[in-house]
């Protein structure tokens, strides 16, 4: 076996490990899911009265961790790969595929359409 080909399957078990080490779990994709809701909370439609838009944001800063745990955790399954894991979420009739590596969430179908559902069932 030459230097090249050992170099190579170390980086590969080492990037493996690191893949491993840094796989999301179900708690840190709950967490996306709520910095998701909300950030869109907080761009929320401005055409409304303040008064009644710090309302909701408060009232959603107090809720929200509750509301994004009762709808989004029962309603995913974890795929979980290893190197990545793939949420599967229900909220609403709405699916929402996510894919999760190295720490990071990627997004790959209907998060933004299920992120406006849950916000407008808060309130």
């Amino acid at each position: 076996m030459s230097n090249l080909t050992l170099s190579s399957v170390v980086v590969g078990l080492m990037v493996a490990v690191w893949l491993a080490a840094t796989n999301p779990t179900m708690e840190t994709y709950v967490q996306f899911v709520e910095a998701r809701l909300t950030a869109e909370i907080e761009k929320m439609d401005q055409s409304g009265p303040r008064h009644d838009r710090d309302l909701i944001k408060a009232i959603f800063r107090a809720q929200g961790p509750k509301l994004v745990e009762g709808l989004v955790k029962p309603n995913t399954t974890r795929n979980n790969w290893g190197l990545l894991s793939l949420y599967e979420t229900n909220v609403l009739d709405q699916p929402v595929l996510v894919l999760g590596v190295a720490g990071h969430f990627v997004p790959l179908r209907g998060v933004e359409e299920a992120t406006l559902k849950v916000g407008r069932l808060a309130f």
